[in-house]
């Protein structure tokens, strides 16, 4: 995907009420950026770093510009937007860069599914095959190259856990995408650590038949990519 009008960068005073972000551009002037990300965002929002935010000419929005990346002190470039994990990896699936995905001719978003009144980020279907259900995750979280995930704990992605088990267990195929979105990241694991739970769920998850992904994007101020797969070890 490409950032069009291309993004403008600043520096991060502080980020605050988990939805805000001040930062000052280059010419001095302050800014509210909305920030679109609900997580800890640990190591992602160091008062100092550079932010690359987009600006949106919606008349009606609050606040017009949107913090999409990090680029830390000490170089690594992070895409902080949630919301672009599904975007890369619809696009990566469409053009058929995730091997393991390709070859379906319909893909359906937000489908509704599972006891627990889910909605799976993406189904893709095509005639002769089975369904293949896919949630995607977003990784920040990185500890030298390691990247972890959840950054918190998650009840909602041990719901999708779940989900995703019983999907398997009716013989359709259950996917979990994990979206690396760090450049420093350059293998996966569950953040036992931080949700043990979720650690246990996952390793419980690929026993009984859920796929797990972890695919590295390329990232720049001026477009993304999701491309690379990753060593993950759960």
């Amino acid at each position: 995907m490409q950032f069009s009008p291309p993004l403008q960068s600043a520096l991060l005073i502080q980020r605050y009420k988990r939805f805000l972000a001040d930062v000052v551009t280059p010419t001095g002037e302050t800014l509210t950026l909305h920030c679109p990300n609900t997580g800890a965002m640990t190591g992602c929002a160091t008062p100092g770093d550079t932010v690359w935010y987009s600006t949106s000419e919606n008349p009606k929005r609050k606040y017009a510009h949107t913090w999409e990346l990090t680029q830390t002190q000490q170089g690594a470039i992070i895409c902080v937007n949630t919301l672009r994990a599904n975007i890369l990896a619809k696009e990566a699936i469409i053009e058929q860069r995730l091997p393991g995905l390709a070859g379906y001719s319909s893909l359906k978003s937000e489908v509704k599914y599972g006891d627990e009144q889910s909605r799976i980020d993406f189904l893709l279907q095509a005639e002769g095959c089975r369904n293949c259900y896919i949630e995607v995750k977003s990784v920040t979280l990185a500890e030298n190259e390691q990247g972890y995930f959840p950054d918190a704990v998650t009840l909602r992605g041990q719901k999708h856990l779940r989900e995703l088990m019983s999907v398997a267990a009716s013989g359709d195929r259950a996917v979990l995408l994990f979206a690396i979105l760090h450049s420093a990241i350059e293998r996966f694991s569950p953040a036992r650590h931080i949700d043990a739970k979720y650690a246990q769920l996952l390793k419980e998850a690929q026993r009984k038949g859920v796929e797990i992904l972890a695919y590295k994007a390329e990232l720049s101020a001026e477009n993304m990519t999701l491309r690379m797969p990753l060593p993950i070890v759960i």
